[in-house]
């Protein structure tokens, strides 16, 4: 396992093809300040760059709150010129976890609220665990969500279910939160299951991964006609690759793929 401290509030975690992108300012319940959003941004421009990395797991070091979203204490300080000069920090912050080009499982246990939750939002599976309790509180104090929240819950959830969310406020539990398409798994424990599902995910090929991530990100909102010929172009970028040859040869010859990655 090695490790890679980004900053003073992000590690990175590497253990095989799972890497932990780790959540680590327990004293503030991982609210996001700008020398935080910096690093969760820095942290995911070394993932992406990182081809063995198969699947990512995001964490929290708080065994209360996965995260509960911007830092209102700093953003309290802010003179108007400033909240507009940290804007674009803080958005590559949620960009940056959206746009990572392999599986990304987000790991929930305890809150994850405002711009918390839309770092879950952000990965591809949320699993959460019973402690869970998610939301989208922004407009309760005069903002919108501003971290991908207003785009991808719709998305997930359907447009009339996101709406009563972000215009309530409301915090959502665990139970009610998987009922209603908010996170797609519960555990027993969040980290643990987001890790054994990650191990599972991380087994398949690597070129696949990304591909098949790649497709459905591209395709997410066309008419069917054009998601397809997304989804033809990925299958022609991966047909030929040196995975596509040993996943096959692996599976005549009844024996696990070694993937090259390629």
């Amino acid at each position: 396992m090695s490790e890679q401290r980004f900053g003073e509030f992000v590690v990175i975690r590497k253990g095989g093809h799972v890497a932990e992108l780790v959540l680590d300012r327990p004293k503030a319940m991982n609210a996001v300040s700008s020398e935080m959003a910096r690093s969760i941004g820095a942290a995911c421009d070394a993932l992406a760059a990182d081809p063995e990395v198969r699947v990512t797991v995001l964490t929290s070091s708080n065994d209360r709150a996965f995260c509960v979203g911007a830092d209102l204490k700093e953003r309290n300080s802010f003179t108007d010129a400033e909240l507009v000069r940290q804007r674009p920090t803080a958005r590559a912050a949620y960009t940056g976890v959206l746009e990572l080009p392999m599986p990304t499982v987000a790991a929930v246990h305890g809150f994850a609220l405002g711009g918390g939750f839309e770092l879950a939002l952000a990965c591809d599976v949320i699993v959460a665990d019973a402690t869970a309790v998610v939301g989208l509180p922004e407009v309760s104090v005069g903002v919108i969500p501003g971290g991908g929240g207003t785009q991808l819950l719709p998305r997930r959830v359907g447009a009339a279910r996101a709406a009563e969310l972000v215009f309530t406020a409301r915090r959502v539990e665990a139970a009610e939160a998987r009922e209603l398409g908010l996170v797609d798994l519960l555990g027993e424990d969040a980290r643990t299951a987001a890790l054994e599902l990650a191990g599972r995910i991380a087994a398949n090929s690597p070129v696949g991964l990304r591909a098949a991530k790649k497709a459905m990100r591209l395709g997410m909102g066309l008419d069917l006609r054009a998601g397809l010929e997304v989804e033809d172009a990925a299958w022609r970028s991966v047909a030929f690759s040196g995975d596509r040859a040993e996943g096959v040869a692996a599976f005549n010859e009844k024996r696990k793929p070694n993937w090259p990655g390629e």
